[in-house]
């Protein structure tokens, strides 16, 4: 019988809410569920919501009672807060996060390397954000909780997963034991240590590396700005490195590599843990600041994924799928992006628009994802973490040369998370013309967001499904291609068309959103800076994007027949 803990987590800034288990005597009947999202830690959270935003029922389990232990992640992209915007979060981020965009690398008491995140005025959001991972997760959950479609059950921990050809059938252990539940689809998203994932007897490929570090959160008053501090090869830790990072309330995250052979034991206790932030504080000139611990753990760097993301009746997404080391923000933040690239195939595939060979699509998208990831979180893992003598030497070799010579400085980037560009996307249309722009995204580029006006950006009004922007004035489009689009909106499939008016008004951003054409917006583009981003010259030029705002299709001239063709290659992989 499952026994999750009762009592509330400690912390010295958040606390923690203890939730009702979810019973199966109070519920008694279950009927076969479209999907069942296992693991409600931020990617599972996530999944859920962007389901319901396609009008797609779920039973969401956790088998705790409270969100996780500890800040974990605390730095989330860009990308991740347009995503986060999509399913109604981002704002309370926002408001409660830290907000940064420069990396500082450190050698022998000098910096050595400044990096700067790119950022301008057509973003919504910063480079990065930092917020502990508990407040992420309580924000999604109160979202989870309000929305009708989404049935979250805490204290609920599968224990057997039997896959059939059309469904798979889930133990379920609670409280008060264990019940039957019955699944048409099973999303894994339980961490690290996937229980399903050992269940289905699957192996990850890919590097372990032996470095291990500590994560320590104290509270203490610092006067440095919220930015990533690493140091390279202290004397206080020999060999190795050290990031601090700024959080909310007064927290600081300090990382720091252990000694080789040292035991996760041996460096969580008190004693080492009091030393090692005493010397790191000593070497920033601060040993005089009195602090508190918060949290501590100890991680290893892995570069690892599944081969296959869908195995069955099972899908798998985040931690459960890939490992990746924390250099760069990437956890969490592939999590995210794999959250909504599966969410909207599984959306399409319950819904009837799809079959199921839509998600063969998403499993080879994002192991490409992970694969691409853990090429580049390699070379900053082997950087900070030399696996050998010999990566030892050349890291050394640049710490040295560093201090002189400006050439090596660029190699102590970390190759910060980004979205992947699926360019060789089959869902990419290929009959359009994505050949013949100059300019803007292309081929399975991420969306490119514009400001159009003080509070208003293009990004805001787009998502939930697929997105045609077609440049023109609206009384301008052509009665084919909108009568193309009222027969997709007319079967249910989640398509909006929103016309792009170069000129004609003075305020840029949303003109009109008719009631009795739902699947209609008008936007001004009057200073054309939508226009300009995305490299079009002439009017009557359109772009499609997926419900992940990727883009799939991009003509210079659109009619109906060049549209079918274009989302029935988005939804099958297969040209007409």
């Amino acid at each position: 019988m499952h026994q999750p803990a009762s009592a509330p987590r400690r912390s010295i800034y958040y606390d923690y809410t203890v939730h009702q288990p979810w019973l199966p005597s109070q519920h008694p009947g279950q009927p076969l569920h479209p999907v069942v999202i296992a693991g409600g830690g931020p990617v599972g959270l996530t999944a859920a919501l962007e389901l319901a935003r396609f009008g797609v029922p779920c039973v969401l389990l956790e088998s705790e009672l409270q969100v996780s232990e500890g800040s974990r992640a605390i730095v989330f992209t860009r990308r991740s807060m347009e995503i986060l915007q999509q399913v109604g979060v981002a704002d309370r981020v926002t408001q409660n996060g830290l907000p940064w965009r420069f990396g500082n690398s450190f050698y022998r008491g000098e910096r050595v390397f400044r990096m700067e995140a790119p950022h301008d005025e057509n973003d919504r959001f910063g480079p990065m954000i930092n917020l502990q991972q508990q407040f992420l997760e309580q924000y999604l959950v109160e979202a989870c909780e309000a929305n009708p479609l989404i049935d979250l059950r805490w204290g609920n921990r599968v224990t057997a997963v039997t896959q059939h050809a059309d469904h798979a059938q889930l133990q379920v252990d609670t409280p008060e034991g264990p019940y039957t539940l019955q699944t048409e689809w099973l999303v894994a998203s339980d961490g690290a240590r996937s229980s399903i994932r050992s269940m289905l007897d699957l192996k990850l490929e890919g590097a372990s590396y032996e470095g291990r570090f500590v994560i320590a959160d104290i509270r203490i008053d610092l006067p440095l700005p919220t930015e990533r501090l690493a140091f390279f090869d202290p004397e206080w830790n020999p060999g190795n490195t050290v990031l601090l990072h700024r959080e909310p309330l007064g927290i600081w995250r300090v990382d720091y590599q252990l000694p080789e052979g040292e035991t996760p034991e041996q460096a969580l206790s008190s004693e080492s843990l009091k030393a090692r932030i005493n010397d790191q504080l000593a070497m920033i000139g601060h040993a005089d600041k009195p602090w508190e611990m918060d949290w501590s753990s100890v991680y290893s760097a892995r570069t690892l994924t599944l081969p296959d993301y869908r195995v069955g009746r099972t899908l798998f997404m985040g931690d459960a799928a890939h490992l990746l080391p924390i250099f760069g923000v990437r956890g969490a933040n592939t999590g995210f992006q794999d959250a909504q690239a599966l969410a909207w195939r599984l959306g399409l595939v319950c819904r009837g628009h799809a079959s199921s060979a839509l998600l063969a699509n998403y499993s080879a998208e994002r192991v490409g994802a992970a694969w691409e990831i853990i090429e580049e979180a390699g070379k900053s893992t082997r950087f900070m973490t030399p696996p050998t003598r010999g990566f030892r030497l050349l890291r050394d070799a640049v710490l040295s040369l560093s201090l002189t010579e400006a050439f090596v400085r660029p190699l102590y980037h970390w190759r910060t998370s980004r979205p992947h560009a699926y360019s060789h996307s089959s869902l990419n249309c290929r009959v359009d013309d994505n050949a013949q722009f100059q300019d803007g995204p292309a081929h399975g580029a991420p969306p490119l967001n514009v400001r159009l006006s003080d509070t208003q950006f293009l990004l805001d009004h787009l998502g939930g499904g697929f997105d045609l922007l077609w440049f023109g004035a609206a009384d301008a489009l052509p009665a084919e291609l909108r009568d193309g689009v009222v027969q997709w909106h007319a079967q249910g499939f989640p398509l909006r068309l929103t016309c792009i008016t170069p000129s004609g008004h003075s305020e840029a951003g949303l003109l009109e959103r008719p009631t009795d054409a739902p699947w209609l917006q008008v936007l001004s583009d009057p200073q054309g800076q939508v226009h300009g981003r995305y490299g079009v010259t002439h009017p009557g030029a359109a772009y499609l994007l997926r419900p992940d705002q990727h883009i799939c299709a991009r003509w210079l001239h659109l009619d109906a027949q060049r549209l079918n063709a274009a989302l029935v290659q988005a939804t099958t992989g297969e040209a007409p």
